[in-house]
């Protein structure tokens, strides 16, 4: 049993991967987009994601679950609306979306993923 673990640091791997699935550590906005709306941390967040998945082996089209906490629930149609855009057609991934509070007050949205390695 191999288990790789990319960039792991004392507290969090950002990935760890077990039998060609990868798991990504919780994914939230870039310094950039700190204090923009709800919109502009998706953005952020997801172009992050994407580059982790690149990074490891994986994109896109090979995601299996998604896991999005919301700090306010009112954002969910926009949150989406970014969300709808990235997914590449037929390759949604088994997805819950839930309201939770952030371990910081500017942060609107954080994700964590499964995905295939390719």
């Amino acid at each position: 049993m191999t288990i790789r673990r990319h960039d792991p640091q004392t507290r969090m791997s950002r990935a760890v991967i077990h039998n060609g699935v990868a798991y990504l550590c919780g994914q939230v906005t870039g310094p950039e987009a700190r204090e923009g709306d709800i919109t502009a941390q998706t953005l952020s967040m997801l172009t992050r994601v994407e580059s982790l998945l690149e990074e490891i082996g994986s994109d896109r089209e090979h995601l299996l679950s998604a896991t999005i906490y919301l700090a306010d629930g009112e954002d969910f149609a926009a949150m989406n609306a970014v969300w709808d855009a990235w997914v590449p057609d037929g390759h949604a991934p088994a997805r819950t979306c839930i309201t939770a509070p952030m371990p910081a007050r500017e942060l609107k949205v954080e994700i964590t993923l499964t995905a295939a390695i390719k």
